[in-house]
């Protein structure tokens, strides 16, 4: 549903605005309702889901034993941590202060479409990942079927 990697400006007052090319596709999957919660893998990351995605994750996430302490530290950066917000009239999200500093997110942040949801990653924190390479060490057997 989603793809592709935008350059967005977060104002001073933590909004930023969805990308026109997004916004008939987010209507659709959920009447502008998203929500943003921490990447519980990657720091300088945040994820953007149309709310039934959200629900969907939520769910199962609400399912895992909370016993194991991994589980309990998902449950709470997805869940625990997770804010619903709705596009205004003019396209934009506010994000809430905590999770942009947590993440790093300032004035500049890239957008990436990922299928069922959205990234939103710190300028820096993307440019890093971006520049990182993927050894023969990192590809696992799902990766060895691909025909790039």
């Amino acid at each position: 549903m989603f793809q592709g990697e935008t350059a967005i400006t977060v104002d001073d007052k933590g909004r930023l605005a969805i990308p026109s090319a997004y916004r008939e596709a987010i209507a659709r999957a959920c009447g502008n309702r998203l929500v943003i919660a921490y990447n519980p893998f990657e720091h300088g990351c945040l994820w953007l889901f149309p709310q039934p995605e959200w629900e969907r994750v939520r769910d199962q996430v609400n399912a895992l034993p909370s016993v194991p302490a991994s589980h309990r530290a998902l449950q709470m950066k997805l869940v625990g941590a997770a804010m619903h917000v709705e596009l205004d009239g003019a396209a934009r999200i506010l994000l809430p202060a905590s999770q942009r500093s947590a993440a790093g997110i300032e004035k500049k942040a890239v957008l990436l479409g990922m299928g069922n949801k959205f990234e939103l990653w710190s300028e820096q924190s993307h440019l890093a990942k971006i520049r990182q390479t993927l050894g023969d060490a990192d590809v696992t057997t799902d990766m060895a079927g691909l025909r790039l």
